[in-house]
């Protein structure tokens, strides 16, 4: 039997799904662990994966709105570490 690139691409998705879900990371984070671009993992967990699984789909989505919502928080955090550690350096 043949492996298609479309067989590659489909099982690369939901391996991404299956990890988001499992680990709860954001999509920059899913980027590192599989070797792709940001934006290819975020084509897959938006485009593909709904007509992949359409029930999958659904569970990362809401891993992936949570970390939108934490989004703000966590830029405000790295940026006071990043301040405090140049004041302590002084």
């Amino acid at each position: 039997m043949k492996v298609t690139k479309q067989d590659i691409i489909r099982n690369r998705v939901i391996n991404v799904a299956n990890y988001i879900i499992k680990n709860g990371c954001t999509v920059r984070g899913a980027s590192k662990k599989f070797g792709c671009s940001k934006s290819t993992i975020q084509k897959d967990i938006t485009e593909r994966l709904k007509k992949i699984d359409y029930n999958l789909y659904g569970r990362v989505r809401k891993v992936t709105e949570k970390n939108i919502r934490e989004r703000s928080f966590r830029g405000g955090e790295s940026t006071k570490r990043l301040y405090q550690g140049i004041r302590y350096r002084k």
